[in-house]
């Protein structure tokens, strides 16, 4: 009985190192806009999805392993400033729980198999899954991370490649108005959304010496950048047009609510409430919007089988 025990609370201990490792949350939460994407070019190019499982069971576990790999790499990379914050201070990287070594070989392992994977999709879903694990890496975190107060906008970039990848997995035009749509406010979603982390945290940010912009320079032009972006988000709306009149208008209602809690919040709200309040709509904003596509294209998809 006292083996099995200890059997048993080992795996959990070595489930839990790993998925703290590989950052699993990030993982389910970009499964997601891949899937989004995915199931949008279905729909846009109405392909039957049963012609297309093998390519769509290849796409999702090589998106995990790229993404896991990505966390694994940054992991890696950041022990040290992880080791100053207090939400990464217990990640199993800074406490020693998982060798360094461990580590980079899991990253090096995940990305040639995740890739090659994606590859078995298409070569093109493959070059997306390698351009947004480069520029997550080597741009980003070991780059302007630490140097910039631009690193938030470098960092969406490899944050905004799981509904490409999703797409070209099923079709290889990734130029169509509705992935650059989604794309794009992929993009433009992170920088609200990351923004308000920062400002919640920027106590943390600072002992790090990490360059986010509350931290550098303040919570008012924060809150104008914030602004500028979720103006930029509204526009980018009208990408869906040409694909769904109904798409456009959830995509619209939900900037303009956003851009709307922005302004008046941060009139009636001191600056620790307004960006806990902006940082709960972006993961609702997200959630719905994302979920909207995903129904929408296959209520349209069976529709038409």
């Amino acid at each position: 009985m006292q083996r099995g025990r200890y059997s048993t609370t080992a795996e959990k201990k070595f489930s839990q190192v790993m998925a703290q490792t590989i950052k699993t949350g990030i993982i389910k939460s970009n499964l997601i806009p891949m899937f989004a994407g995915l199931t949008l070019a279905l729909y846009t190019y109405q392909i039957n999805p049963f012609n297309k499982i093998g390519e769509i069971v290849f796409a999702l576990i090589g998106s995990i392993l790229v993404m896991g790999a990505a966390g694994a790499f940054n992991n890696l990379y950041d022990r040290d400033i992880d080791a100053i914050m207090e939400r990464t201070k217990n990640r199993p990287t800074v406490t020693g729980e998982i060798e360094p070594k461990t580590v980079l070989w899991l990253g090096i392992l995940m990305s040639i198999f995740g890739i090659a994977l994606l590859g078995l999709a298409t070569p093109l879903a493959a070059f997306l899954g390698f351009l947004g694990l480069f520029f997550y890496i080597v741009p980003y975190t070991m780059w302007t991370k630490r140097r910039t107060i631009f690193n938030t906008e470098v960092g969406s970039i490899s944050g905004a490649m799981p509904p490409l990848i999703g797409w070209a997995a099923i079709h290889p035009d990734v130029t169509h108005p509705a992935i650059l749509g989604l794309f794009i406010i992929t993009i433009i979603w992170q920088m609200p959304h990351f923004y308000a982390i920062a400002i919640r945290k920027q106590d943390e940010y600072k002992a790090a010496k990490v360059p986010m912009l509350p931290v550098i320079k303040g919570v008012k032009r924060t809150y104008v950048q914030t602004n500028i972006y979720l103006i930029i988000l509204i526009v980018t709306s009208f990408l869906f047009v040409s694909l769904s009149l109904g798409l456009t208008l959830v995509a619209l209602l939900l900037n303009v609510i956003w851009l709307v809690l922005s302004i008046f919040g941060y009139k009636k709200m001191d600056s620790e409430k307004w960006a806990k309040a902006m940082f709960i709509y972006s993961l609702l904003h997200m959630t719905v919007l994302f979920s909207t596509v995903i129904i929408y294209s296959l209520i349209g998809i069976f529709l038409d089988l």
